[in-house]
This record gives C-alpha cells, structure tokens and sequence, in this order.
C-alpha cells in the first residue's frame, strides 16, 4: 500500500516538472525556436515574421512585393499576415479605406476636395427624367425615376391609373331622385312665372296673355293628382 503510494507521488510530481519545463521554455508565438520564453530571446521566427536583434518583428507585406490583391481591393497588414479588403463603393482602385483614398472615382461620383462624393443627378441635370409623369430618386452613385402618385408604369413609360373595370363615374344629375326632379321643375316654371310677370306688369299685352297662360298651366299642374302626389311626399319628408 505505501510503495502504491509513492508511486503514485512520483508520477505527480513528474507531471508537474513536464508542465513546468513547457511553460519555462514556450516560445512567444511569433517565435518557431528561441533559447529563453522572453521575447527578444528568438533564434527563429515563424512565417510573417523577421528576426531583427533576436525579436521576431511583423514583416508588413503591403509595403513589399508580397501582397496580391484582386483589383478594387486594397492591402490591410495584419500580425504575420494581411488581407485584402473592398474599396469603397466610390472608388475604382483604392489605396486604403473610405472615398479619401480612391484612386479615381466611380460613375455617379466626383472628386470634391479630397473625397470622391456622389453626384445628386436631380439637382444636377435638366429632367434626368424624360416622362412628364416621372419623378427623379437619387441613389447612391446613381438615381432612378418613379412614377408619380396615381400613375403606374407600363411598357416602359409612366400612365395614369385607369379606374377598375365596370366603374364610371356619374355624371351631375345621374343620382338624382325623381322627387327633386320636380322641385327643380318647380323652380324652373317659378323663374319663368316671375319674368313674365315683370314683363305683364309694364303693359305689354303679348306677355300678359302669356303669363296668365303660364299660370293657369301652373295651377293645373298643382291642382292634378300627380301635383297631389308630390305634395304629399314633400310633406311626409318635412
């Protein structure tokens, strides 16, 4: 039982002076081999990286012949490596991030003090859009035209809405009801009454026979069942 246990002990103990000797002597991760785990104790460095005084430095691949981005990309130097990264959407060619490192400016953009800015074609050109119904967008690099409220566009050019299929629009009188019809009438035959009866009064016999004709057609009108009815209905609406 205790020659178990001293085993056991020495296994431990041997464990714990492995893990030790690894911790002493790892090497900084820029480093593939060094003497000491400081870190200017390096003898070898790791790719992406030069030994400059026994300090494995970052080797900047962007400054060199070593980087080898797609054109509209630029180079970005990170730890041991680089990526390379969009140009902005400003930019055809760029040296860096942001519409300040462009190296010429995309279509729908100018140079405007340091920076390739977007040019607002609304402002800038005489009816961007040609359709008298068009309304003119500006879009980033670019603009669009849209059609105005009430129109849609079909085979290419903006046209009114048309109403849906059996609707017409009614004309003045078409809703009108049978009983304002005859108060209309009514009006009418009243003015009518009253300019002959202005007439009459200055002694012209022509328009005094007529107004007296006029009103006796009235007052037959009134006085038939179909003036009855009417006033019957106008009543019950009162």
């Amino acid at each position: 039982m205790g020659r178990k246990r001293v085993y056991r002990n020495l296994l431990q103990a041997a464990w714990l002076w492995s893990l030790l000797a690894v911790l002493v002597h790892s090497c900084p991760d820029s480093c593939s081999k060094c003497s000491r785990p400081e870190r200017d104790q390096c003898e070898e460095c790791r790719a992406g990286w030069t030994l400059h005084n026994n300090i494995c430095v970052d080797i900047d691949e962007c400054a060199t012949e070593l980087r080898s981005c797609s054109p509209n990309t630029y180079c970005f130097n990170t730890e041991g490596s680089f990526e390379c990264r969009g140009c902005d959407v400003a930019c055809v060619g760029c040296m860096g991030s942001g519409p300040a490192r462009c190296r010429k400016c995309a279509s729908g953009y100018r140079l405007i003090g340091s920076k390739c800015m977007d040019i607002d074609e609304c402002s800038d050109r005489v009816l961007a859009c040609h359709g008298l119904d068009e309304i003119c967008t500006n879009t980033e690099g670019s603009f669009r035209c849209d059609c105005a409220e009430g129109c849609l566009r079909k085979n290419g050019v903006c046209v009114k809405k048309q109403p849906p299929t059996g609707h017409q629009e009614k004309g003045l009188f078409e809703d009108i009801q049978d009983e304002e019809v005859e108060v209309l009438q009514q009006m009418f035959f009243g003015v009518v009454l009253c300019a002959l009866a202005t007439l009459a009064a200055k002694g012209d016999l022509v328009y005094t026979s007529v107004f007296m004709g006029a009103a006796a057609a009235m007052a037959g009108y009134w006085f038939s069942d179909r003036g009855d009815r009417f006033l019957d209905s106008f009543l019950k609406g009162r």
